[in-house]
């Protein structure tokens, strides 16, 4: 052979060797993992190293923190950084499509007047101030009853019992003989004296006087107007001294009790009127004309007792009527007002989900005032104008902390095979090479999925019925959609080989 063709036979072995190792490089460039960049190979990286790193995770275990970079424990991967200006860290962007099957409902924070007002389930009450009772202050005998029963409405100066009181005859007979015989004044005076300490009337006496025979019936009269709310003779019945015969209630003027919670007692600090309405008439409202707030808790139900004085001209209400009672500060000011409903108590702090310009939903601490009606004031945490979620709360709440887990409510990957139909689960897209294969699970070296911000790794798939194809093997190229299973991680639903690769 001749030195010619010993040099081109050599240079043809050469260029084979090159290609070869090209081709190889080529053939295996997506299956490994992407070496993470350096920071001169990218300006990207420099500005990322500026940024505030949270904390690390890995995207298959998001509930579980680190606190400096590494690799994960769970899977063959790096640990992924959560910046403190990811939007994913304390939010969560949900679809329009998807928020509307949820029933996620919005309003606007608003500034508006408050009213403070409180209505409240009252009881009426006899006024105490109008109570009359009627005493003896002799003993004697019921002669005449002129009232009949308790409720009996009686007006002022009505006769109500007349006594029969023979104790008082003889002193009333020594005061007309003395005054017959022209006596001492001194000792006419003493005589009339001692009729004023038998509790003799002044009108029984002057009509002793002017008759000059001895008095022996007393008829009492209605010192007030109102009913008799208690009645204890009879006619013919025994009366002593200090004996309660009946008791007379004036209703032109009720009480009105009502219990405020203690978390509303601070509208009782400021002047406020009351406003009461009965079931019988409740367009007609009765206007309060003094509210004393009672030094008084009741500690089983843990609420301030408040007593209102009420005009009662028609005798509309009458003691044990329930009744509604609306209480309102006499001023009234501004304040930031959202609907109650979204408002989250949660024990230790109260949350409302706020939604900005972007479509990002995210829980904001806030500091509840008063109740006005179906909104709650908002003391500070979110200005008028801001838009919070009415509904679906506890569901953008579970999506924010669990944000790698549900990615469906994140992403809605573009593309025929991946876009699903309202309310179907988020498909993701990805491609790589099959290095096991274990009954329903295999594993596979894919490269950077990004609907789910995942980088290149190895890692094993759960494969759902039907998504292996026949003569899957070790080697073969392939591409495939990931779905959420049931219990949160992510599945294969389809595999469809690319090119083969492995031993056949």
């Amino acid at each position: 052979m001749s030195r010619r063709r010993l040099l081109m036979v050599a240079g043809a072995i050469a260029m084979l060797a090159a290609a070869a190792t090209i081709g190889y490089g080529l053939g295996h460039r997506d299956v490994l993992p992407a070496a993470p960049p350096t920071a001169s190979s990218t300006p990207a990286t420099v500005s990322t190293t500026q940024r505030k790193v949270l904390y690390w995770h890995d995207p298959m275990k998001p509930a579980t923190k680190f606190d400096r970079p590494g690799k994960s424990p769970f899977m063959d991967m790096d640990l992924v950084p959560v910046y403190a200006d990811d939007t994913a860290a304390g939010s969560v962007r949900v679809s329009p499509d998807i928020a509307h099957t949820l029933g996620i409902r919005t309003a606007i924070a608003r500034r508006g007047e408050l009213s403070d007002a409180t209505e409240l389930v009252g009881t009426v009450a006899e006024n105490e101030r109008s109570i009359r009772v009627l005493q003896s202050r002799v003993t004697g005998f019921v002669e005449t009853l002129h009232v009949r029963a308790n409720l009996d409405a009686v007006r002022m100066g009505q006769p109500l019992v007349t006594l029969f009181a023979p104790d008082w005859v003889p002193a009333q007979e020594e005061y007309l003989a003395l005054r017959r015989m022209n006596a001492d004044a001194a000792l006419v005076g003493a005589a009339r004296q001692r009729l004023a300490l038998l509790s003799i009337p002044d009108d029984v006496i002057r009509a002793a006087e002017a008759a000059d025979r001895a008095q022996s019936r007393l008829t009492l009269r209605a010192p007030a107007g109102g009913v008799i709310s208690e009645l204890s003779i009879r006619e013919g019945a025994m009366v002593s001294p200090g004996m309660t015969l009946l008791r007379i209630v004036d209703l032109g003027r009720v009480w009105v009790y009502a219990e405020v919670p203690e978390a509303a007692a601070g509208l009782l600090a400021s002047p406020v009127t009351a406003r009461v309405r009965t079931a019988g008439s409740p367009d007609r409202a009765l206007d309060a004309t003094t509210v004393v707030v009672l030094p008084q808790v009741t500690t089983s139900t843990r609420t301030v007792r408040v007593r209102i004085e009420i005009s009662n001209p028609h005798r509309t209400l009458t003691p044990g009527m329930a009744v509604t009672v609306t209480l309102a500060p006499t001023t009234r000011r501004q304040g930031v007002l959202v609907p109650q409903e979204a408002v989250i108590p949660t024990g230790t702090r109260t949350v409302v989900v706020v939604q900005d310009a972007e479509g990002h939903f995210s829980p904001v601490e806030v500091e509840v005032g008063h109740q006005a009606g179906d909104e709650m004031e908002i003391l500070k945490g979110i200005d008028a104008g801001q838009k919070v979620v009415v509904s679906g709360q506890f569901l953008i709440d579970s999506e924010a902390s669990l944000k790698s887990a549900l990615p469906r409510l994140t992403t809605r990957t573009k593309g025929p095979a991946s876009t699903p139909t309202t309310g179907a689960a988020a498909r993701h897209e990805g491609e790589g090479t099959i290095e096991a294969i274990d009954k329903d699970e295999v594993t596979i070296a894919h490269g950077p999925i990004a609907s789910l911000k995942w980088p290149g790794m190895s890692m094993p798939f759960h494969a759902l019925q039907g998504a292996i194809p026949p003569g899957l093997s070790v080697g073969d190229r392939v591409s495939f959609t990931l779905v959420e299973s049931t219990d949160g991680e992510m599945a294969l639903a389809r595999i469809a080989v690319s090119s083969r690769g492995g031993p056949r």
